[in-house]
C-alpha cells in the first residue's frame, strides 16, 4: 500500500508532466483529494480537459503513455461518448488514479468537491464555475433519475416470488437491490454527495444500526423474508423524511400484499 507522501509525489509529477501537452488546456481535481483526502487507501480523481472535441482521443493516448512510464499493474480505458475517455490506472503500490479526458465543452460539475489545477486559457474555470452555479441551483442536485419507491416495491415483489419458487440465489439479489436504494434515500436525506459516494460509516449512527441488523443470519427462504421485511420497514421509514420521493396509497397497498 502507498503512502500519502508517495500519492502525492505521483500525483505532483503528473500533474507537472501532463500539463505539458500541447493538447491539454487545463486539469481538474475532484473527489475527496480537493479537500484533503478521506485516508490512506483514498485514490486520486482528475479531469484533463481539451479545448477541441477531436483532441481528446490523441490526449487520452498520450496521458495513458505517461501513466505506462511509471510501470503500472493495469491500465483500464472506458469510453463513454466519442470524445469522452476514463483512464483507470492502478500502480505497483495499489495506489489508482481516475483520470476522465474532456473536451472543455463537456466538463461538468457533480459535486462541490473540485478545484481547477491548471487552466492555460482562463475558460476551464469559466466553464467549472458555471457548471457550478448550474449545480448548485438545481432543486436536487443528487437526483437519481428514477422513481425509487416503486422500483424498492418492484423488487420486494420479485423477492417474494423467487421465495415462493426456492430460488434463494435471486432471492438475495433483490434484497440487495432493496438495501441499495435504502442506502440511497438515506444519503440523499443526510444530503450527502451521492455521485461516486461511499462514505457510509459517515451515515446517521442510528440507521446504520438498523441497516445492518437486514442481513439474513442465514440462507433459508424463512430467514430471508425476515431480512426483507426489516428492510421494507427500514426503507417506508426512511422514504417518510425524503422531501421528493413518496409513497402513495396504491403502492404502499402493493407493498403490504407483499408482505403477507
Amino acid at each position: 500500500m502507498y503512502s500519502p507522501e508517495e500519492r502525492k509525489s505521483y500525483f505532483d509529477t503528473m500533474i507537472e508532466k501532463i500539463q505539458t501537452f500541447d493538447l491539454v488546456e487545463g486539469i481538474v481535481q475532484i473527489g475527496s483529494g480537493v479537500t484533503g483526502y478521506s485516508d490512506e487507501y483514498s485514490d486520486v480523481d482528475l479531469m484533463v480537459a481539451t479545448t477541441r472535441t477531436e483532441d481528446a482521443e490523441p490526449t487520452k493516448d498520450v496521458v495513458r503513455a505517461f501513466f505506462s512510464e511509471l510501470h503500472p499493474i493495469y491500465i483500464k480505458e472506458k469510453q463513454f461518448s466519442k470524445d469522452i475517455f476514463l483512464l483507470i490506472v492502478f500502480l505497483e503500490n495499489k495506489l489508482e488514479f481516475n483520470v476522465s479526458i474532456v473536451p472543455r465543452e463537456f466538463l461538468s460539475v457533480k459535486s462541490p468537491l473540485w478545484k481547477v489545477l491548471v487552466d492555460k486559457t482562463g475558460l476551464v474555470a469559466e466553464k467549472m464555475n458555471q457548471e457550478n452555479k448550474n449545480f448548485i441551483s438545481m432543486d436536487a442536485p443528487y437526483d437519481v433519475g428514477f422513481d425509487v419507491p416503486f422500483e424498492f416495491v418492484y423488487c420486494a415483489m420479485s423477492l417474494e416470488k423467487a421465495l415462493k419458487r426456492n430460488n434463494v440465489i435471486y432471492a438475495l439479489k433483490m434484497l440487495e437491490t432493496m438495501r441499495t436504494y435504502t442506502l440511497l434515500v438515506q444519503a440523499m436525506n443526510e444530503d450527502k454527495k451521492l455521485h461516486q459516494f461511499k462514505a457510509y460509516d459517515s451515515l446517521n449512527p442510528s440507521f446504520i444500526k438498523s441497516y445492518l441488523s437486514t442481513y439474513p443470519e442465514k440462507m433459508d427462504p424463512i430467514t430471508i423474508d425476515c431480512s426483507a421485511k426489516k428492510v421494507i420497514g427500514l426503507f417506508e421509514d426512511v422514504v417518510k423524511h425524503h422531501s421528493t420521493f413518496s409513497m402513495d396509497e396504491h403502492l404502499h397497498q402493493l407493498l403490504n400484499k407483499t408482505l403477507v
